[in-house]
C-alpha cells in the first residue's frame, strides 16, 4: 500500500535567495495535505540543508543552474527528489561531525548532512547522466 498520492514538482535556480520560495513552496504543500507543522518545520530544515549545499558547493562556475525538487507523499511517507547538474557529491559518505567535540575543535563542515540523516528515514544518492539525484525519505505514519 505505498501507491503515490500526491506529486508535485517545483524547480529552482542555483541562488540562495530561492530557498524562500521553497519555504513557501513547503509551507503551502503543507497546508494543502494538512501536515503537521512541526513536520514542515524539519523538512523545510533538511531542504535546506541539502539545497544550500548544493548552491554553495556544487557549481565553479557563474552560470545559471537549474535544481529541480519533487516532492511525493504516500500514505505512509513523504519524499523528496532533488535533482541538479552540479559536480559529483555523494552526502551518505560523508563521515558524520563528532558532536561530541567542541565547537574549536571539530572541523568545519559535516553537521548539516547530520541534520537531514536525524530528521530523515533514508537517504540515498546516485550520479546518472551527469546529474546528482539526492532522495529524502521520511516516515509520516508506523
Amino acid at each position: 500500500m505505498n501507491n503515490l498520492s500526491y506529486v508535485k514538482e517545483f524547480s529552482i535556480v542555483n541562488q540562495i535567495d530561492e530557498l524562500t520560495r521553497v519555504s513557501e513552496w513547503l509551507e503551502q504543500l503543507g497546508e494543502e495535505l494538512e501536515l503537521p507543522m512541526s513536520l514542515i518545520l524539519s523538512l523545510n530544515l533538511v531542504l535546506e540543508e541539502a539545497l544550500t549545499n548544493t548552491i554553495q558547493y556544487g557549481y565553479n562556475d557563474e552560470i545559471q543552474h537549474e535544481i529541480d525538487i519533487r516532492f511525493e507523499k504516500t500514505d505512509e511517507s513523504v519524499t523528496f527528489v532533488l535533482t541538479d547538474d552540479g559536480c559529483a557529491y555523494d552526502p551518505t559518505l560523508k563521515t558524520d561531525a563528532d558532536i561530541t567535540l567542541s565547537a574549536d575543535e571539530r572541523p568545519i563542515g559535516g553537521l548539516g548532512i547530520l541534520l537531514m540523516k536525524k530528521i530523515m528515514n533514508t537517504i540515498e544518492y546516485q550520479r546518472n547522466e551527469n546529474r546528482n539525484i539526492l532522495t529524502l525519505k521520511k516516515i509520516i505514519n508506523q
